[in-house]
């Protein structure tokens, strides 16, 4: 009986396999938009953790604090405005470089919080490399939007990875079995755009 206890115990802890894809899922769609916008996920995260919405263990509880929030929410009223300023938005991105991985990291261990049999380590660092991976693609694929239409389109795309990152930021955690395949539509029609882009300024 006395070596029955631990193997019962050790059970109990076991995540069933459905939870742990979800909860991976919704923290890789959290940092993937956080490489498009590192502010969006970072928010929609306090006020769902703030509402209940979205379970957070410590030390991520932090995150659900008026002030943070706050803070969050005057970061991401600068970011929206000086991504659509030409020149600036360059400036931004360079700076932004080092924001969002952070940021990335942040939001996949903080949605990831309750899976405890996952090292916090691995759960911070797959956030950094999907975070830093999406912000290195929208950061070569930028200066050809801006070469192909002479600076005006950049406005436009960064509207779009705005409205990109608030949707799988919301769809990662009311609907993470889907992040995946929106994520990689909107990866392949973004990889058509520059391409066809590219081709156009190559022919004038």
């Amino acid at each position: 009986m006395c070596q029955q206890q631990p193997l019962k115990s050790t059970a109990l802890r076991l995540v069933p396999p459905i939870m742990l894809v979800t909860h991976l899922l919704t923290g890789f769609g959290l940092a993937g938009s956080a490489g498009l916008n590192a502010y969006v996920p970072l928010l929609v995260v306090s006020v769902l953790g703030r509402l209940g919405v979205l379970r957070l263990e410590e030390p991520f509880l932090v995150l659900t604090h008026p002030a943070v929030i706050a803070v969050t929410a005057v970061l991401l009223v600068i970011e929206l405005t000086v991504d659509k300023l030409p020149a600036i938005d360059h400036l931004n991105d360079a700076l932004q470089t080092f924001i969002r991985p952070v940021a990335g990291a942040l939001v996949f261990a903080a949605g990831s919080g309750a899976l405890r049999d996952v090292s916090p380590v691995l759960l911070v660092v797959c956030g950094l490399v999907t975070a830093l991976s999406v912000h290195a693609t929208k950061a070569v694929a930028r200066p050809v939007v801006h070469a192909a239409t002479l600076g005006t389109g950049g406005p436009v795309v960064s509207a779009a990875e705005n409205v990109v990152a608030v949707a799988g930021s919301l769809l990662a955690v009311f609907a993470p079995m889907f992040v995946l395949g929106f994520f990689v539509v909107l990866g392949l029609l973004a990889y058509r755009l520059v391409v066809r882009l590219g081709a156009r300024r190559t022919e004038a």
